[in-house]
């Protein structure tokens, strides 16, 4: 069954999704909307889709679904008005912005009997996905530990409009913090407890490129967060600790994306912004690391199988992977960070998440050419 689609948002996200679409088949994109209509026109031209207005496009009744690619402060609003048009909703990360925000749009879903996604998806690729059967087989023993980076400079250097990005509710924290802590999530199960300490180098920043370069940006939100990480319903002694540190106050680091410390050995994991590898594990009294062959699908740019995910356990009444109550768990982590910071002292996660199953290594939607 093919499934037709709208996509909010023409940003450059939305060319992922577009594409994904063609190769899959399990959804078409009926149709696209955007603020610029200019923009909404070249894309649909491009993807062999059609550009109508936001108001068209929730009240086309073949459309089952949309994709928000809205900016972040948006993802709210625009969630809520196509669950309440009775149409199935798949976000961008963040789910939203503040944890008020999240409940609303799952309490909406869930009044109307509708399903949220969220981004990211990459935990669904090839890399994370053979880890987690890595993992699960017990290789390297009981899962002691893990360390995650995302360490970077900042986007001003690159990115034309980068105001958002130093805003609350973006920061390291909130704009790559999704896709490390749902990785972990996947890995480890959810989060217990957070501590956290937070900082911000600068005032403002200067964009370094684009028909706007050396203009100035105000800095909003911490730029250099570090978290410890409790995970485990039992939260005793034997359950995961993690350290988690994003920032954007790095100019050079040589430290690893994510590592996963067990009994018997260790779990060197890719950048959890891609879907493929590498993997590598160092075993206990190895001198040296070993590659592990990835044996799951989607090792290339493969954003929206979280959706095509969706849209099969709907199809069939099942949970989907890339939920709704894992993106809120996740945004709740991140807030709880924040707080832990500024109350300084360890703080309990209100929300639960239990581990996504594992993705099957040839799901039906799955088109050939794609494994």
């Amino acid at each position: 069954m093919t499934y037709n689609i709208g996509i909010i948002g023409t940003g450059n996200i939305s060319s992922a999704y577009l594409d994904i679409a063609r190769k899959l088949g399990i959804f078409r994109v009926a149709a696209i909307t955007d603020l610029d209509p200019a923009r909404a026109t070249a894309q649909a031209s491009a993807h062999g889709s059609r550009a109508v207005s936001l108001p068209e496009l929730l009240a086309d009744p073949d459309i089952v679904a949309v994709v928000n690619l809205t900016p972040p402060v948006a993802h709210a609003a625009m969630s809520l008005a196509v669950l309440n048009a009775g149409k199935h909703v798949y976000s961008e990360k963040p789910l939203a912005t503040t944890r008020e925000d999240a409940q609303a749009i799952l309490q909406a879903a869930q009044s109307t009997g509708l399903r949220v996604g969220c981004a990211p998806d990459t935990f669904l690729g090839a890399g994370f996905q053979t880890a987690r059967e890595v993992l699960d087989s017990g290789v390297i023993g009981r899962p002691v530990a893990a360390t995650a980076f995302m360490m970077g400079g900042g986007p001003e250097g690159w990115h034309p409009d980068p105001e958002f990005f130093y805003q609350p509710g973006a920061g390291p924290l909130f704009d790559m913090g999704p896709y490390y802590l749902t990785a972990l999530v996947n890995l480890l199960g959810g989060v217990t407890h957070v501590g956290g300490s937070a900082v911000q180098a600068h005032s403002e920043r200067v964009i370094g490129s684009g028909p706007r370069q050396s203009q100035r940006v105000p800095v909003q939100t911490p730029t250099h967060i570090t978290a410890q990480l409790g995970f485990g319903a039992d939260e005793g002694e034997s359950s995961p600790v993690a350290t988690f540190i994003a920032s954007f106050d790095v100019q050079a680091s040589e430290l690893p994306r994510i590592e996963i410390y067990g009994t018997e050995g260790t779990l060197s994991l890719p950048d959890p912004n891609t879907f493929g590898g590498p993997l590598r594990i160092r075993r206990t009294g190895a001198e040296t690391w070993e590659n592990i062959e990835l044996t799951r699908s989607f090792q290339d740019n493969a954003r929206g199988i979280g959706l095509a995910d969706m849209l099969d356990a709907i199809n069939n009444g099942q949970p989907h992977r890339a939920s709704g109550e894992l993106a809120y768990h996740v945004l709740d982590v991140m807030q709880s960070v924040l707080d832990a910071a500024e109350a300084r002292r360890t703080l309990k996660v209100q929300s639960r998440a239990e581990r996504p199953a594992p993705l099957s290594a040839h799901p039906e939607w799955l088109n050939a050419t794609l494994t």
